[in-house]
Order: C-alpha cells, then sequence, then structure tokens
C-alpha cells in the first residue's frame, strides 16, 4: 500500500459510471471495461473521497458516522483508495 495524502482531492474519472443500488455502488469503467463493486460502506467511503474538500475531510466525516477506530479507518480508507487508483477509477483533482 502506498503513502496517501489526505490533504488531497480525490474525483472520479471522467470514463466512469457509478451506479448505486440500495446502498451499493457498481463502477465501471469504460476504457478497459473494468468494474469494480462496493458494499454499503465501501460506497459511502466513494461518495464522500469524491465529494469532499480533501480525503481527510472524508476520513473526519467518516470517523462521526461509523463506529471504527482511527488506525482501522485510515487503513481502510487508504486500501480503497489504492485500489481505485489502481484500477483508474478515481484521480487527484
Amino acid at each position: 500500500m502506498s503513502e496517501i495524502d489526505f490533504t488531497r482531492k480525490l474525483m472520479a474519472a471522467d470514463d466512469v459510471i457509478l451506479r448505486e443500488l440500495d446502498g451499493e455502488a457498481v463502477i465501471l469503467h469504460l476504457g478497459d471495461e473494468s468494474y469494480y463493486g462496493l458494499k454499503e460502506s465501501g460506497t459511502r467511503m466513494l461518495q464522500l473521497l469524491t465529494s469532499g474538500d480533501s480525503i481527510e475531510a472524508a476520513f473526519r466525516s467518516l470517523l462521526e458516522e461509523f463506529e471504527v477506530g482511527e488506525e482501522t479507518l485510515r487503513a481502510d480508507l487508504c486500501q480503497l483508495v489504492d485500489s481505485l487508483l489502481d484500477s483508474k477509477m478515481i484521480r487527484f483533482a
């Protein structure tokens, strides 16, 4: 896992379609036709990551919403961001 700069802002990649249904999400990359599925908590993470001012802002909001320790949340968030960046589903703004 790479070191994530929590001051950075993220956004969905230009060639990605996101669809939500019953709290879960499917992200389709139109360029290579790959897809990524997210359960409810991952969907919420993605919503906050792509709508907030920074990864740190999303992290702080998630700490208030979920009953989870800071270290666990930071690790989970970094893992999701790494995975979505690697698959080109999101990019830095």
